[in-house]
């Protein structure tokens, strides 16, 4: 398993992550063994966003003598008090509700304590001036949570809570039907939805990815806005590219999903390819480089997926990749424009172009 440090913390996060929406389908027998044999094969972030109750036995089970070895997305928002998911921004309600998901999971504090699904302006008016976000501060005063983060689909609702310097990690739907504008969660345009993870990088905010398959829609030629199949592989690879994300929360409803998803591991490079969305990507991303790396390799050994992420991070005022592209072995200055990695671009980005200005930007 690969891990990623979170930037605001020691944490290594598993690059996978457990999506728990629909873990209770499995039956509590199933759920206890997929639970654990995630932990087992090295995840270790679990998303605790249910549709039922009933799930967090499960994770009570699979989790006894095994606490220390997960981090736990909590919400702050989510609502059980029926047996099932509910939503609410009460802090009466989210107070007891999280009350009693501390006692049903057997554990006396938090990792990461999440506003909960908050993609409207006025709802997120609500949970600042009605006192819940207040209580998750407290909370983390008191050391009981130990990250505050945000779920959202809204860029706008991210980018406010951004302003505020409160958040540590941001969970947020990528794939690339969204980002290429198609979904009810498409929300933001192709450059709004890239300044914003690329912000997150710059500002230390760690991403966790919902909805990495589009709700299995892109995994299906019949139901996907392209008309063509994705595979895990390529929706998990394409969503780990992004900047700032730390890992990818697909949902899991039994044993044969988590395997499926654990494949990605051994996955090669063309296994993981995602360079067929070229043929797919709106004029908007026409000639931008979403970092797939389908131009390597370059024949002087540069790392050009990398350096274009640099690139545009430091151009947006990341100092640190600055620093980053500098201490890369090889620089735009080693380019000898072949035109290599241009023909192999399915984004048609006009990279001898971009290693020019990427030289006269960093003077290296």
């Amino acid at each position: 398993m690969e891990y990623r440090k979170l930037p605001k913390g020691n944490e290594q996060i598993s690059v996978i992550g457990f999506g728990g929406s629909s873990i209770h389908q499995a039956g509590e027998r199933e759920a206890v063994e997929v639970i654990s044999r995630a932990v087992e094969s090295g995840i270790n972030y679990f998303d605790m966003a249910a549709s039922e109750a009933v799930s967090f036995d499960y994770y009570r089970a699979a989790f006894a003598g095994r606490r220390e070895r997960v981090y736990l997305q909590m919400h702050f928002g989510a609502d059980y008090s029926s047996g099932k998911y509910g939503w609410t921004t009460s802090p009466e309600r989210i107070s007891r509700g999280m009350d009693w998901l501390l006692k049903k999971l057997d554990t006396d504090y938090i990792d990461f304590g999440f506003i909960h699904c908050i993609d409207e302006p006025s709802d997120l008016e609500n949970y600042l001036s009605g006192g819940a976000f207040a209580h998750i501060q407290e909370l983390k005063k008191q050391g009981i949570v130990r990250h505050i983060g945000l779920s959202s689909h809204t860029p706008e609702i991210v980018e406010r809570m951004l302003d505020m310097g409160c958040l540590d990690v941001v969970m947020f739907s990528i794939n690339p039907a969204y980002d290429y504008r198609h979904g009810t969660y498409a929300i933001g345009n192709v450059d709004e939805r890239q300044k914003l993870y690329q912000r997150c990088q710059r500002e230390g905010v760690g991403i966790t990815v919902m909805k990495p398959f589009g709700g299995g829609q892109l995994l299906d030629a019949k139901l996907s806005p392209f008309k063509k199949a994705l595979t895990k592989n390529q929706c998990i690879q394409y969503a780990l590219d992004k900047p700032g994300v730390l890992n990818v929360l697909p949902g899991f409803r039994n044993m044969a999903d988590l395997e499926a998803v654990l494949e990605y591991q051994n996955a090669s490079s063309e296994e993981r390819d995602y360079s067929i969305l070229g043929e797919f990507a709106p004029p908007e991303a026409e000639g931008k480089c979403v970092y797939c790396s389908h131009c390597h390799p370059c024949p002087k050994g540069l790392d050009i997926a990398l350096m274009n992420k640099y690139f545009d991070l430091a151009k947006n005022g990341d100092e640190l990749a600055k620093e980053h592209y500098r201490n890369l072995k090889s620089h735009a200055s080693d380019c000898i424009q072949c035109g290599h990695c241009e023909k192999r671009c399915p984004f048609h980005v006009k990279q001898m172009e971009r290693m020019e200005e990427m030289k006269a930007y960093f003077g290296v």
